[in-house]
């Protein structure tokens, strides 16, 4: 049986970039509260803990922006704890500081030429300085937007790339590519704008632009090419190629090193695959290289590195040679042993809402529990955000419930991800009654249907989630046998 003390003593592995060369692979490696920046060889070999003094600062599962690579592949740059930055040679040592404590630095980046760095300040402004400190930081997002995530470089180390937005929206609302020559000190949005979000600028070896936009419905892959006025659609399908901007450091795609190619995870209904296309115009249709959610991409040499992680497949660090179709694991998260038939492949369902279907996805108890001989109880697990998903990931969580007999629901109302960018501007101006609405129907249709036992079915949510379960309490109390409502969020 699953225990609680084995499901709490993993690590979550975040924030995964490859050197230069494509011979090293870093993360940033969290538990029980403390993050450390680790690296591996790309074939294989012992974990270096390079971090320690001072300690690196954390990173969620999805996104990152503590740590890249200085193009020499020879050292790091990371964000430590307090906000400060550091240089860290691959081998470790004593780090050698570019900026002291102060106000909150991430996605730090550096040209390719290694002259100059760039970073984000409190997530609302640029920042460009020589690496070596022989000149002050100096802004170079003016006007100043309300918030600002991920600069990248172009190979001329030059112009610098990076999204922004400003309130009352939010990033996947309405959001903008911004190009600057960091040397005449000029800027232009080159995409987003009203009624179209955009996220993860990031340039080719070519000078390509490349980022994702909703544009047609769906957010995309579209790339900009060196010159070019407009943007075309670079990877066009019904599908997703991000999750929400909640934060820097997401890479949902990375360019090949010769820029003819993207890697990107594509979101199939909460379920993912990792896939490769041609950059070209009618690049073709994209090739499978895996199954299962691949965060943190990025590609050098002969080998692309990832985050995955599924249902079934405990989280690691992985290596993919999209060439021969080869993957070799480096960094595992969770502690050994938590395999068994608690780790249970969900399956899609719908019910019907006020407003049309509602998607989601339904985990059964495994064989060899009570649900064989009874309707299980059923926990509807809510996700935060709003805007957001319970994608299928590892989550030692669920299976510790799977374990014990009960079902799990995992809704995507109104306001959700996955399923494009109507179904998640779906929940503006009703949140706390759209949610509820169909998280309820949900609930009917487990009864209706022989999912659950009808008066033990449980809503657990955190965030956003845990509103919405209160609501549920407060309007359908006849649908819920008790509730779990917490504060916070962490579903890894």
């Amino acid at each position: 049986m699953l225990s609680a003390r084995q499901c709490a003593r993993g690590r979550v592995l975040a924030d995964a970039r490859i050197s230069p060369e494509g011979s090293w692979a870093s993360a940033v490696v969290r538990s029980h509260g403390v993050a450390e920046l680790v690296l591996v060889p790309t074939a294989g070999g012992p974990e270096l803990v390079v971090s320690g003094d001072p300690d690196v600062a954390g990173a969620h599962s999805s996104g990152g922006g503590a740590h890249s690579w200085h193009p020499d592949g020879a050292r790091v740059v990371y964000v430590a704890r307090g906000g400060g930055l550091v240089w860290m040679d691959r081998a470790g040592g004593p780090a050698r500081e570019i900026r002291g404590p102060g106000p909150e630095a991430w996605s730090p980046t550096v040209s390719p030429d290694g002259s100059l760095l760039a970073w984000t300040e409190e997530g609302r402004r640029v920042v460009v300085a020589p690496p070596d400190g022989s000149a002050p930081p100096r802004v170079v997002s003016l006007p100043e937007p309300d918030f600002a995530l991920d600069p990248d470089w172009a190979p001329d180390s030059r112009h610098l790339a990076w999204m922004e937005w400003d309130v009352p929206s939010m990033p996947w609302d309405e959001s903008r590519i911004v190009v600057a020559d960091v040397v005449a000190g000029t800027r232009d949005v080159v995409a987003g704008g009203p009624g179209e979000a955009v996220q993860q600028p990031r340039f080719s070896s070519t000078g390509a632009l490349g980022f994702v936009s909703d544009r047609s419905g769906w957010p995309n892959l579209w790339v900009r090419e060196p010159g070019a006025v407009g943007a075309r659609p670079l990877l066009a399908e019904s599908y997703e190629h991000a999750e929400p901007a909640w934060g820097p450091g997401q890479r949902s795609w990375c360019w090949s090193p010769d820029g003819g190619a993207v890697g990107a995870c594509r979101n199939e209904g909460g379920f993912a695959r990792l896939v490769v296309a041609g950059a070209g115009p009618g690049g073709g249709e994209p090739t499978e290289l895996a199954r299962g959610w691949h965060l943190g991409l990025s590609w050098a040499g002969e080998r692309l590195l990832a985050v995955r992680t599924g249902a079934r497949t405990p989280t690691q660090l992985v290596a993919v040679e999209p060439g021969g179709g080869s993957r070799k694991a480096l960094v595992r998260g969770p502690v050994a042993g938590v395999e068994g038939p608690w780790l249970v492949e969900p399956e899609i369902v719908d019910w019907a809402g006020p407003a049309g279907a509602v998607p989601g996805r339904l985990y059964r108890p495994p064989a060899g529990t009570d649900a064989e001989v009874s309707l299980p109880p059923l926990l509807l697990w809510i996700h935060g955000g709003p805007t957001g998903q319970m994608t299928v990931t590892f989550n030692a969580r669920v299976a510790f419930f799977l374990a014990r007999g009960w079902a799990v629901l995992a809704p995507d109302f109104r306001g959700s991800t996955g399923w494009g960018r109507a179904h998640a501007q779906a929940l503006a101006g009703g949140w706390g009654d759209a949610d509820v609405v169909d998280c309820a129907a949900g609930l009917r249709a487990a009864a209706d249907r022989g999912w659950a036992r009808p008066d033990r079915m449980v809503p657990i949510g955190a965030s956003a989630g845990g509103l919405t379960v209160l609501a549920l309490l407060a309007r359908h109390p006849e649908l819920c046998a008790a509730s779990s409502p917490v504060s916070g969020q962490d579903y890894e």
